[in-house]
């Protein structure tokens, strides 16, 4: 954790022609110092809940993909823990995990314990944070849109072998490699690239135990130039849980990541392929 102010994202240039975008939203476990006075948890309790809720290695994994890919993509990655704001949830009542505390702001923890007080004004953090993160996401799409004509997103996160009690469709398929897929962005070619890409780790499913992916609200459900998939990998794949070190599954992960972005890269995923 820092005590020092902290930028709320880092946006990694790729190469101008890459109409990809890796966005890490959940990988990082820093909590800026005048954040930190806002959480309940003791040092111990919040170290603990970190390990539950990070996606461990997920930068990493995006870095290594970005690095040895032929045409590099851009990557936005977020600096902070998602303790500080979760910038893929709604920031209003259209978010369904407001129900159990772990809206744009969370209240609560993995575990249902409280996490912040009842009384919590979360319009600075949202102010501070989510907001000028949101534009962030915003304009690297846009940018990707202008240089290229489209948009990929690939959201990158990770998720534990056991549901967590926050889970709200905890009790479905938990399988190594989950795609959560939205109906007006996701076209059935972008799926059929990532379920070749990652088949080999015993398994893809779809939208179980989590669904869909993000997609700026300037863009989602109007513009059909931004295509996007959310990538959930089960930590038990390439890492000890809830928040040990990475093993060799996360190299393997990282050529199928390669794999994907080449895949959406090349001329045959262009916009003049209808992708309905």
């Amino acid at each position: 954790m820092s005590t020092a102010p902290q930028p709320s994202f880092r946006l990694l240039p790729g190469s101008p022609e890459s109409p990809v975008l890796l966005h890490v939203p959940h990988g990082s476990r820093t909590i800026p110092g005048e954040v930190r006075g806002g959480i309940l948890l003791d040092d111990g309790a919040l170290e603990r809940e970190l390990d539950h809720i990070t996606d461990c290695h997920t930068a990493e994994l995006a870095a290594r993909a970005a690095a040895a890919s032929p045409v590099r993509p851009w990557c936005l990655v977020n600096s902070l823990s998602r303790l500080v704001v979760d910038p893929e949830r709604f920031p209003d009542d259209r978010e369904e995990m407001r129900a159990v505390g772990m809206g744009a702001v969370y209240t609560h923890t993995t575990h249902r314990e409280r996490l912040r007080a009842p009384d919590v004004d979360e319009h600075p953090l949202l102010e501070r944070y989510f907001h000028p993160y949101a534009r962030a996401v915003t304009e690297a799409v846009d940018a990707r849109i202008a240089a290229t004509g489209r948009a990929v997103i690939v959201d990158v996160h990770s998720y534990p072998t056991a549901p967590l009690p926050y889970e709200l469709h905890g009790t479905g398929p938990r399988p190594p490699v989950c795609l959560g897929t939205d109906p007006f962005h996701t076209p059935p070619q972008l799926r059929s690239l990532a379920e070749t890409a990652f088949a080999g780790f015993g398994g893809t499913g779809v939208d179980s135990p989590f669904a869909g992916t993000y997609v700026p609200l300037e863009h989602y459900g109007t513009d059909r130039r931004v295509a996007a998939l959310m990538i959930e990998i089960r930590r038990d794949t390439y890492m000890t849980e809830p928040g040990g070190p990475a093993g060799p599954g996360l190299h393997a992960l990282a050529g199928a990541l390669v794999e994907l972005v080449g895949a959406l890269s090349r001329p045959s995923s262009s916009p003049d392929i209808r992708w309905t």
